[in-house]
């Protein structure tokens, strides 16, 4: 199971951030290179603290259907997401990549940390499963841009 913790499994991610390009299409759904990398870069914001989310009582907050999500199922296409990770325009590819590299950097700092915020659809989750969620998030999304 592939984790952003690990040194390899980032530097792999950071790769493939790098092979998107402002013309590059999804194979999937209607975001933008630019609207992508900001989503993302929402998503480690939120997972570093930096952005709240309110949160929503379903049923993937409880064992086992979380375990199941984060670790086995394959992400959904155009599964909803929460609103605070979908804010602003999608600005350039460049902006939002930047932004990403930086969330990307800040998570990987925070590896030793004991206390996370709690994930909009998952609730209270333990350092690895921040892990290894950020690093399938990062796939789903990369793979819909073919990288």
């Amino acid at each position: 199971m592939k984790t952003l913790w690990e040194h390899d499994a980032r530097l792999e991610i950071l790769r493939r951030i790098e092979s998107v390009s402002p013309e590059s299409k999804p194979l999937w759904g209607g975001m933008t290179c630019g609207r992508m990398f900001r989503h993302l870069a929402q998503s480690f914001a939120m997972a570093n603290g930096e952005l709240p989310t309110k949160s929503k009582n379903i049923p993937l907050r409880y064992f086992p259907l979380k375990q199941f999500a984060i670790y086995v199922m394959p992400f959904p296409k155009g599964l909803p997401t929460a609103p605070e990770m979908l804010e602003g325009d999608g600005e350039s590819c460049e902006a939002a990549r930047g932004d990403l590299r930086n969330g990307i950097e800040t998570f990987a700092k925070r590896a030793d940390v004991t206390s996370w915020p709690d994930h909009p659809a998952f609730g209270k989750l333990s350092t690895r499963a921040w892990g290894v969620l950020m690093y399938r998030h990062s796939d789903h999304h990369l793979r819909q841009f073919g990288a």
